[in-house]
């Protein structure tokens, strides 16, 4: 069986609303974390960041759209009517049944509230049960502590670090730490990360 590949489209919980990311979204994702160092600490961009540079790494992101390699969204706070971070379908093989959840960030007064483990949740929902994806993948720095926790949250699997994977901008190399969930492993998940929203 070969998976559908994702295309642009709207998931929305009770938290969040995830809509393709445009132009449009910058000045809010801006406001929301653009300026701040440690939102940008372990992504692949320099800073601190103007509004002109959030949005040329956005129109790097929009040329992967454009060739059907990711599929990027804007995460909607509902409460406040604003976006207030991105994430994306990256690595995407329909043939192979897998995609990368990743390049995700959200603005500091996000963090480790009910916006990621919910976006994640729709990601997946959308990957595995809408898409038919049988592997998704999340990979983060080794040195980024924060984001792995909360993938290990998640119940992904660590499966292992890709040693000098990826250069810094400041021109050092980053090893890459690699998680994944499959597809057997999804309805475990699912009613953990539900469970987890149902409290609060």
């Amino acid at each position: 069986m070969v998976a559908k590949t994702p295309v642009p489209t709207v998931l929305t919980g009770r938290h969040v609303r995830l809509e393709p990311v445009t132009e449009a979204h910058i000045p809010e994702l801006f406001a929301a974390g653009g300026q701040d160092p440690e939102v940008w600490r372990w992504l692949s961009v320099p800073t601190p960041m103007t509004e002109e540079e959030l949005l040329a790494a956005h129109r790097s992101y929009a040329r992967q759209y454009e060739a059907g390699t990711a599929v990027g969204f804007a995460v909607v706070d509902l409460a406040g009517g604003r976006a207030v971070g991105w994430t994306h379908y990256l690595d995407i093989d329909p043939v192979a049944e897998r995609l990368e959840i990743g390049a995700t960030w959200y603005g500091r007064a996000h963090w480790r509230t009910a916006t990621n483990t919910e976006a994640k949740l729709l990601l997946l929902t959308h990957a595995f049960d809408d898409l038919g994806m049988g592997r998704v993948e999340l990979r983060t720095d080794h040195r980024n502590t924060r984001s792995q926790a909360a993938i290990s949250r998640l119940g992904a699997v660590r499966e292992g670090t890709l040693r000098r994977h990826r250069r810094r901008p400041d021109g050092t190399w980053r090893d890459t730490v690699v998680f994944s969930l499959l597809a057997s492993e999804w309805p475990a998940t699912r009613d953990r990360l539900t469970a987890r929203l149902a409290r609060g």
